[in-house]
């Protein structure tokens, strides 16, 4: 199967990860506005050190309307890498979720799982690995 007869579980009661093992991360004192940045301390190579950068931007109330904004909520990973030619990349995953303060919260539970399953869902495998809309 593909994306186009992807098949996802609404209301999901988990999403689970077997195996592995932990990484942890630290707060590196950068400052970040509503956000932290956080930095894997056992990364020895500064230059390649994996990072997260978490921000977050409240609903805002419009005084003419008497109506809220949606929320914003981003999460950055990145992952640099050295280059053949002695340059560094940026690998990096963006994640990022609007919602407006009335969107229950469930439903808002439920929008994570589903974006949660389209990263790591086989239906998705062939995009992430070359880009396949099929």
């Amino acid at each position: 199967m593909g994306l186009k007869t992807m098949s996802l579980v609404e209301n999901a009661s988990s999403i689970t990860v077997g195996g592995g093992q932990s990484l942890s991360f630290s707060d590196d004192g950068v400052t970040i506005p509503n956000g932290v940045h956080l930095i894997v301390p056992a990364d020895a190579d500064y230059a390649t050190r994996r990072q997260v950068t978490v921000k977050f931007r409240p609903p805002t109330l419009d005084a003419k309307t008497g109506s809220y904004s949606k929320d914003k909520k981003s999460i950055c990973i990145a992952v640099p890498i050295y280059l053949a030619d002695g340059r560094i990349v940026f690998n990096t995953l963006r994640i990022e979720r609007e919602v407006h303060p009335q969107f229950e919260v469930a439903k808002a539970s439920d929008l994570n799982s589903l974006g949660a399953q389209m990263l790591s869902q086989s239906d998705c495998d062939n995009f992430w690995a070359a880009g396949s809309l099929s």
